[in-house]
C-alpha cells in the first residue's frame, strides 16, 4: 500500500507540490520514517511551517523516493540510502560548511540568511556613517547661518540708517544720487556672496561717482560736461576732497569683507566635505568584516553577546581607513577657522567697520562740504573755468554743512558670543575623523568592555587578543579583521582632502588681509547642490566667483600635511612660487618621457 502511494504521488505533475508530497509520504510510509532521525520527522508534522533546513532535507527525501518510483533502486536499499544522505545533509548544515563569511561550526544560518545579514549590516553601517556625518553638518551649517545672519543684519542696518537719515541731512545731494548709494551696498553684498567683484575697485568707483555727482550739484550754476568731470576727478583726488575716509574705509572694509566671506565659506566647505565622505560606499572586504562583527553571533546562537571593543575598533578602523586620512587637513581647517574668528572679533573688528559704513560716508560728505570752496578753486585752476549755466544756481550749497553725528548701535556683544560659540564647536570637531570609530563602536554597535572575556571576538565568545591598529590607511597593513589595500586610496576622499587644503589656504590668506579667488570653491559647492550640507535658501546663494582685491592667490595650494598651524597664514604659498613648481614638474615629466 505504501509502495502504491509512493508510485501514485510520484506520477503526479507539478513541481511546486514536491515538498508537500514528500511530507505526506513521510507520514504514510513506515519504512521512510524508520530511516529518518527524529529532527526530520518533526518537519513532517501537520501545520508546521517549512524552514530553509526543512526544505533542504525534504528535498533530499523527494529525490530518493523518486528513484524508488522510477525503479532505479529498491525499497530495501532506499532506507539505508535515505538515512545516510539526510544525515550527511544535517551534518554539513550543522558544521556551517556552506557559510562564506561567518566561521564554520554549529550554525542556524543558511547561505541565504548569511547573504541577507551581509546586506543588512552594510546598509546599517552606511546609515551610521551618514547619521554621524549629519550631526557634524548640522553644527557647521548652524554656525554658517548664525554668522551669515549677523553679517547681513549689520549691512542691512547700515543701509537702512543711511536711507533714513541722509534725506534730511543732505537733501538733493542724497535724493538725486540715491542709486549711487544703493549700488554700493549691492556690490558689497555681491562680494560677500562671492561674485566676481574687485572690492577695492568697487569702492574707488563709488567715491568717484559720488564726487562727480556732488561736485556737479554743489556747482549747479556752471555747465559741467563729462570731459570736465574727468579732469575734475584727477585734480580733486590729489587734494583729498573726502578727507582720509576713502582710504581708511577701503583698508578696513576690504579686510573685514575678506575675512567674513572666507569665514562663511569655510563652514560650507567643511559641511560639504563631511557630506561627500559620508556617502562613500563600503568595500567588499569591509562588508564582510562588518557582517562578521554584527550578525555572525546570531548565526551561532549568540544574539545577546556583544562584540569585543577592540575587535570592533579594528573592524571600523579598517573600514574607515581612508576617512581617517582626512584628520590632518581637517584639523588645519578647524584651526584656520578659529584664527579667522579671532580676527573677526579682534583686529578687523567686523562689527564696527560694517555697522558704521553709512557714518563714514556721511563723514566724507561733510568733509567735501567743508572744503568745497578750496576744492572748487583748485579744480578751476587745473581744468579751467566752466561756462555759466542758464538754469540758474541751486540753493543746495546753503544746506547744512559741517560734521554730522550719527549714532551707531553696537552689536559687539552678539559678535563676541557668536565667535565664542563657533570656537567651542570647531575645537570639539577637530578630532572627528579619528574618534569616529570609537563613537560608532560605543554608541552604535554597542561593543562590550575592552576587558570583557565573554564578548564576541569574531569566532566565538571569549576575549580578543590582537592589538588595536592605528588610524589611517598606512596603519592598516596588518589589520587582522579587514583586508585593506594601502596602495589604492579612495579617490573621492583624496579629492576632499585637496578641498580642505585649498580652503585652509584661502583662510590663511584672509587672515593676513589678502584676498583670494573663490572660483574653485564655488564650482565645487555648486556641484554638490543643497543636499544635506545646508538648506536650499542658503545653498541657492552659494559663492560663485570672486575677485581678487589685492594680489589674488588664485591657484594657491597649502603645504602638505606635516606642519602645524600656528596661524592659518603659516601655510600660505606665493602664487609665483607655485607656478614655478608646476612648470618644473611638467618639464621633468617631459624629459622622462
Amino acid at each position: 500500500m505504501c509502495w502504491q502511494l509512493v508510485r501514485r504521488r510520484g506520477s503526479q505533475e507539478g513541481h511546486s507540490h514536491r515538498l508537500a508530497l514528500a511530507c505526506q509520504t513521510l507520514r504514510g510510509c513506515w519504512w521512510l520514517r524508520l530511516s529518518l532521525p527524529a529532527s526530520v520527522l518533526l518537519a513532517s508534522r501537520p501545520g508546521r511551517a517549512f524552514t530553509d533546513r526543512d526544505r533542504s532535507i525534504l528535498g533530499t527525501v523527494m529525490g530518493v523516493w523518486e528513484n524508488v518510483c522510477s525503479g532505479k533502486t529498491t525499497v530495501n536499499k532506499t532506507s539505508i540510502l535515505l538515512r545516510n544522505t539526510v544525515e550527511a545533509e544535517i551534518r554539513q548544515k550543522s558544521l556551517g560548511e556552506h557559510l562564506r563569511i561567518c566561521p564554520q561550526g554549529y550554525t542556524c544560518c543558511t547561505s541565504e540568511m548569511e547573504e541577507n545579514f551581509a546586506n543588512k549590516s552594510r546598509s546599517e553601517f552606511e546609515a551610521m556613517m551618514k547619521e554621524a556625518g549629519r550631526s557634524v553638518q548640522t553644527i557647521l551649517t548652524a554656525q554658517y547661518r548664525s554668522f551669515d545672519n549677523y553679517f547681513q543684519d549689520l549691512l542691512n542696518k547700515s543701509e537702512k540708517a543711511l536711507y533714513d537719515t541722509f534725506p534730511s541731512l543732505y537733501g538733493e545731494l542724497y535724493t538725486q544720487n540715491t542709486k549711487v548709494f544703493k549700488d554700493l551696498y549691492s556690490e558689497l553684498r555681491r562680494y560677500y556672496r562671492g561674485s566676481n567683484i574687485n572690492l577695492e575697485e568697487a569702492l574707488n568707483e563709488f567715491w568717484t561717482r559720488l564726487l562727480e555727482r556732488l561736485f556737479k550739484l554743489m556747482n549747479a550754476q556752471y555747465h559741467i560736461t563729462d570731459e570736465y568731470l574727468d579732469c575734475m576727478v584727477k585734480h580733486a583726488e590729489q587734494h583729498k576732497p573726502f578727507g582720509e575716509v576713502p582710504r581708511d574705509l577701503k583698508v578696513k572694509a576690504t579686510r573685514a569683507f575678506i575675512v567674513a566671506r572666507s569665514y562663511a565659506q569655510g563652514f560650507l566647505v567643511g559641511s560639504d566635505v563631511v557630506k561627500k565622505v559620508s556617502q562613500v560606499s563600503l568595500s567588499h572586504e569591509c562588508t564582510r568584516a562588518v557582517m562578521k562583527l554584527m550578525y555572525c553571533p546570531h548565526c551561532r546562537g549568540m544574539a545577546s553577546v556583544k562584540p569585543c571593543s577592540n575587535y570592533c575598533l579594528n573592524v571600523v578602523k579598517g573600514c574607515l581607513a581612508n576617512q581617517a586620512d582626512l584628520n590632518t587637513e581637517w584639523k588645519y581647517l578647524m584651526d584656520a577657522l578659529v584664527a579667522v574668528a579671532d580676527r573677526i572679533d579682534g583686529p578687523y573688528n567686523v562689527d564696527t567697520v560694517i555697522g558704521t559704513i553709512h557714518m563714514r560716508i556721511s563723514e566724507a560728505i561733510s568733509n567735501l562740504q567743508e572744503n568745497k570752496d578750496s576744492i572748487t578753486a583748485k579744480v578751476f585752476q587745473g581744468c579751467g573755468n566752466p561756462k555759466i549755466s542758464t538754469k540758474g544756481s541751486s540753493s543746495e550749497d546753503k544746506k547744512r554743512r559741517g560734521k554730522v553725528t550719527l549714532e551707531a548701535k553696537s552689536s559687539a556683544v552678539a559678535l563676541e558670543m557668536l565667535v565664542l560659540d563657533a570656537k567651542g564647536n570647531l575645537t570639539a570637531l577637530k578630532s572627528y575623523w579619528v574618534t569616529l570609530p570609537g563613537v560608532l563602536c560605543s554608541k552604535k554597535v554597542m561593543a562590550s568592555a575592552a576587558a570583557d572575556d565573554k564578548c564576541w571576538n569574531g569566532m566565538t565568545k571569549g576575549s580578543y587578543l590582537p592589538e588595536v591598529m592605528g588610524d589611517g590607511l598606512a596603519n592598516q597593513i596588518n589589520n587582522p579583521e579587514v583586508e585593506v589595500d594601502i596602495t589604492k586610496p579612495d579617490m573621492t576622499i583624496r579629492q576632499q582632502i585637496m578641498q580642505l587644503k585649498i580652503m585652509t589656504n584661502r583662510l590663511g590668506n584672509a587672515n593676513m588681509g589678502n584676498d583670494v579667488d573663490f572660483q574653485d570653491a564655488s564650482d565645487d559647492m555648486s556641484g554638490s547642490g543643497s543636499g544635506d550640507s545646508c538648506p536650499d535658501d542658503v545653498c541657492g546663494k552659494r559663492l560663485s566667483k570672486s575677485p581678487s582685491t589685492r594680489q589674488p592667490e588664485t591657484h594657491a595650494i597649502p603645504k602638505q600635511s606635516g606642519h602645524g598651524v600656528i596661524g592659518a597664514s603659516s601655510r600660505s604659498l606665493p602664487s609665483a612660487f607655485l607656478l614655478f613648481l608646476l612648470g618644473a614638474s611638467i618639464a621633468v615629466q617631459h624629459l622622462w618621457r
